[in-house]
């Protein structure tokens, strides 16, 4: 029996909370969004790191 519940995925370079972001670009930047929830969007007039996000 094994009690080790040290998590064995292999590490990811992608903080976590953004594997399912996506975005497009428009006439005023670019948009990042949810691909899993769509409506779920940032509007900023900085630029911003998706790391500051997620």
């Amino acid at each position: 029996m094994n009690d080790d519940v040290t998590d064995q995925r292999e590490p990811s370079s992608e903080p976590a909370g953004t594997a399912t972001i996506e975005s497009y670009e428009t006439e005023d930047g670019v948009v990042f969004y949810d691909a899993e929830n769509p409506l779920a969007w940032v509007e900023t007039s900085r630029t911003l790191t998706l790391e500051e996000l997620a």
